[in-house]
C-alpha cells in the first residue's frame, strides 16, 4: 500500500493514538522491556509510537500492520536482526519475532543507543562468511 502524501507531496506527520499499554486496558507512561527489563517511557523523540527499547533494542511483537494498532496476537519477543535505510535518510530497525518468525521494520528514536544500533549496522562487516570485496562493490 503507498505511502499517502500531502497535496504538495510531502509526507504527512504521524497521528497520536490512544493506546492502552497497562494489564488491565488502562493507560501508563512507561513499559518494562522483555529483553533488558528497564523501564522504558512510552514518549519518544522523532516517533509517536514507541515499540522498541532504547537500550537493547527489543521489542515486543503488539503491532500487526499499523504501528500503534496493538492488533497482534503473538506478543512474543522481537531481537533486532538488522537495519535499513530509507530514501529520505532515515533509518529503521528490521526485528523478527522468536515466537512466530514474523518481521517488521521500526522506525529509530531520538533516545535509541547509539552504540547498540551501529552494532547492528556494522553486523555484515563483522561476518566472516559474506567477502568484504563484494560489500564495497555495492
Amino acid at each position: 500500500m503507498p505511502r499517502r502524501r500531502t497535496p504538495d507531496g510531502g509526507r504527512r506527520p504521524q497521528r497520536r493514538k490512544s493506546v492502552l499499554h497497562g494489564p488491565g486496558g488502562e493507560g501508563g507512561d512507561a513499559f518494562r522491556c522483555v529483553g533488558c527489563r528497564l523501564e522504558v517511557p512510552l514518549a519518544a523523540p522523532g516517533t509517536a509510537h514507541r515499540n522498541h527499547c532504547p537500550h537493547c533494542l527489543t521489542s515486543r511483537h503488539v503491532d500487526r500492520r499499523v504501528p500503534g494498532d496493538r492488533a497482534a496476537d503473538c506478543g512474543g519477543r522481537m531481537a533486532a536482526l538488522s537495519m535499513t535505510v530509507r530514501s529520505n535518510g532515515e533509518w529503521l530497525l528490521i526485528h523478527q519475532c522468536v515466537t512466530c518468525g514474523e518481521l517488521s521494520a521500526n522506525r529509530i528514536a531520538g533516545d535509541d543507543n547509539a552504540l547498540a544500533l551501529m552494532r547492528i549496522a556494522m553486523r555484515p562487516l563483522a561476518d566472516g562468511k559474506l567477502p568484504v570485496r563484494a560489500l564495497l562493490t555495492l
